[in-house]
């Protein structure tokens, strides 16, 4: 049977709780690696068991993580909540605190996809031709309104949904990392300082 996949909603306070160094990394680590162990998580993370119990508790105050049934004695096992989260601005609109954290999650986020994307390209002359053949990448121009772009957006993630799950029986699937930044780009600022590769994106649409 399939795991529905659910993203939790993120409110003002629950975007200022995440917006730490080591909590988004408690986070994705138990997403990544399942149920864990506070001193678990100190060990792969090079942390400390106070200060990782200290931030599971702070996630777990906002529903990102939750304490399972596999704890034996004083032994607390913590898992993520929900295999996604999400938040809009006008989510945070109006705490300065918590616009100020959305900014920061934000390009925390960035960083993080370009050391990961840099991994995969350090590593992957030792993957087979098949799998750096399929690891496409690119970018687009579209012209569109807010209404249009959340109505690609939602379209977009009904397309994942359906890829969420890989089938059963296919010995070659693995976890794709897919990643996607939607902005306007209306100023010469944005404009690239070099020629656009042919291949590997498109020239806009009018």
């Amino acid at each position: 049977m399939e795991t529905p996949f659910t993203t939790l909603r993120l409110d003002a306070r629950a975007v200022r709780v995440l917006a730490q160094p080591l909590r988004t990394r408690l986070l994705t680590a138990l997403r990544v690696g399942g149920p864990a162990t506070a001193t678990a998580l100190a060990r792969s993370l090079d942390t400390n068991t106070g200060a990782t119990s200290y931030h599971l508790r702070k996630l777990a105050s906002v529903g990102l993580v939750q304490e399972t049934d596999e704890g034996r004695g004083r032994e607390r096992w913590w898992r993520a909540s929900t295999p996604s989260h999400g938040w809009s601005e006008r989510d945070v609109t109006g705490d300065p605190d918590a616009e100020a954290a959305s900014d920061w999650l934000r390009r925390h986020y960035l960083r993080s996809f370009l050391e990961r994307y840099e991994r995969w390209l350090d590593q992957s002359t030792d993957e087979s031709l098949d799998w750096r053949d399929a690891a496409e990448f690119g970018d687009a121009e579209l012209r569109l309104s807010p209404d249009g772009l959340r109505a690609f957006q939602a379209e977009l993630a009904e397309l994942l949904q359906r890829y969420r799950q890989p089938s059963p029986d296919d010995p070659e699937a693995r976890r794709v990392a897919f990643y996607y930044h939607a902005f306007p780009v209306d100023t010469a600022a944005d404009e690239p300082d070099v020629d656009r590769s042919p291949g590997t994106s498109s020239e806009p649409r009018g």
